[in-house]
């Protein structure tokens, strides 16, 4: 799958991006989010999935869950995919699958733009995952424009589930914040990725 060879240094290179580290581009006021009850008993089986630990568990018990209730907060109106291709050009390695894809559209059968948020999931090593979360950003950047749905900024994180990690793609420079946000508590993730499903 082409979006996992890349590394941050060869993304910066095939896409001529420039990286901007350690700056949180949250606001500082965000709005709190309360996670659904449904949610908060989902989570009991937080210590399940850790000591399985493994990307399949952590993505069901963890990621999935609380990218669902995401949509839920948004009354449906955006859509969530789990393990779809995302074929966008493959000439220049933009194709594969990605682990979570949201895009404001109600659509779920198929991928419909704007895609607005990749969720990278990984077992562990956040910082092995960002070069292939910023290539589907940049995947999703294209798509996007092809469709005449371009968007000011795409979104992306990169998750073990409990470590969350969060990224800006906006023209050519993608911004990353150094920060790894724990879960628990959900509703700091849950208010930032509420955010990023706004803004993108």
């Amino acid at each position: 799958m082409p979006y996992s060879q890349f590394t941050i240094g060869k993304v910066k290179q095939d896409f001529q991006l420039t990286t901007v580290e350690g700056v949180r581009f949250f606001p500082d006021s965000i709005e709190s989010v309360t996670p659904s009850s449904r949610l908060q008993a989902i989570l009991e089986d937080l210590p399940w999935a850790l000591a399985v630990d493994t990307e399949k568990a952590r993505s069901e018990v963890i990621i999935n869950p609380v990218l669902l209730e995401v949509r839920r907060i948004f009354n449906q109106q955006i859509s969530v995919f789990s393990g779809e291709e995302f074929n966008v050009d493959a000439s220049i390695g933009l194709n594969g699958v990605c682990d979570f894809i949201v895009c404001r559209s109600p659509e779920q059968l198929t991928i419909e733009a704007p895609a607005i948020v990749i969720v990278e999931a990984k077992k562990s090593d956040i910082k092995s995952g960002l070069g292939q979360c910023i290539a589907e950003m940049v995947a999703a950047q294209r798509f996007n424009e092809k469709r005449g749905q371009p968007l000011t900024a795409v979104y992306g994180t990169v998750s073990s589930g409990t470590q969350w990690r969060f990224l800006k793609l906006e023209g050519q420079t993608v911004t990353i914040d150094l920060m790894d946000y724990s879960l628990p508590p959900i509703e700091q993730i849950l208010s930032f990725l509420v955010w990023m499903a706004k803004m993108g």
